[in-house]
């Protein structure tokens, strides 16, 4: 009786385990894994032909598009701020039905009016410049980032002009932060002059500017230009203090070694990932919201310090 009992119980544990067996072959076939979200295709679309310059934020893209499922494509123009060459990239990727795009606007006014023409437009993410058009933005208060670091211009005691530069006139956001810095140094009473220079031409002109007499400063609004404009200050041997916009590799050893001044800037490793994640929930139809990124003001002296390094080197 005891062996027919022990015969039995052993049948029912064979049959419970052949049971977990078939459940676990037929798991991927259940409906709840059936309706695993798809693969998302993102077009990442930026200004400028080298995109060296957004490397960490691209380190942020990935992450967030493995995270979530998603397949990038990173696309540069011909020519640094070709608005017309932008427009020509962003509407071949629409045509090739990319679930979504992220984009650094040339020229956000004109990117803005095809938009509104555009008969089929998936979910656009904008980056560094407000757009119309776009369902979402992940930037920096420029106009406040501009402000800062005119702010850090005004705590040197220095005579002469103050030279704001500006080589993406067509820039909203670019424009923002030259605004800003404007509107504190002409409240402070310093005397101000902007000139507009270009990425792509000769350096000559900006080498000009940079060695004009009774300059006291320089600012440059975005992280091309003040690599260029360090690179130059730097070969001539001037002593005039250079105030920029973001950190690249180049521009930290810049700080360190005192060819910028101070530096305005923000994680890029988070404005990548933001806009990656928005774009992908706004593909697949969920709702997406973000704040101003967090901007600082970093010297060279500050450069390595714990709260800095977490921001300007996330995965150093």
């Amino acid at each position: 009786m005891k062996h027919k009992r022990n015969t039995v119980i052993q049948l029912i544990i064979l049959i419970l385990l052949g049971g977990a067996v078939i459940v676990t072959m037929l798991l991927p076939q259940l409906p709840s894994h059936r309706d695993a979200a798809p693969l998302v295709e993102i077009s990442v679309i930026l200004r400028e032909a080298d995109s060296s310059l957004w490397l960490n934020a691209r380190l942020g893209m990935e992450q967030a598009a493995g995270e979530l499922g998603a397949e990038l494509r990173v696309l540069t123009l011909a020519q640094a701020n070709d608005g017309a060459d932008q427009l020509a990239v962003l509407r071949r990727e629409i045509g090739q039905q990319s679930n979504a795009l992220v984009v650094v606007p040339a020229d956000p006014p004109e990117l803005s009016r095809a938009l509104a023409e555009q008969e089929a437009v998936c979910p656009i993410v904008s980056m560094e410049s407000p757009l119309e058009g776009a369902s979402l933005t992940v930037s920096p208060d420029n106009a406040a980032l501009g402000g800062a670091l005119a702010e850090a211009v005004l705590a040197r005691d220095a005579a002469g002009f103050i030279l704001l530069l500006n080589a993406s006139p067509d820039s909203t956001g670019v424009a923002a932060r030259v605004d800003g810095a404007r509107a504190v140094l002409e409240r402070a009473g310093a005397p101000v002059r902007e000139r507009t220079v270009s990425l792509t031409a000769s350096s000559d002109a900006l080498r000009d500017l940079l060695k004009q007499p009774d300059l006291s400063a320089v600012m440059a609004f975005e992280p091309a230009l003040t690599e260029q404009a360090a690179a130059l200050k730097q070969s001539l041997g001037l002593d005039v203090p250079l105030y920029g916009v973001g950190v690249s590799a180049n521009a930290a050893a810049w700080l360190e070694q005192g060819v910028i001044s101070a530096a305005g800037a923000w994680s890029d490793f988070a404005a990548g990932y933001l806009a990656v994640e928005g774009a992908v929930n706004l593909a697949r139809g969920d709702s997406y919201h973000t704040e101003p990124l967090p901007f600082f003001i970093v010297r060279g002296e500050e450069l390595y310090e714990p709260e800095y390094q977490k921001l300007l080197f996330p995965v150093g």
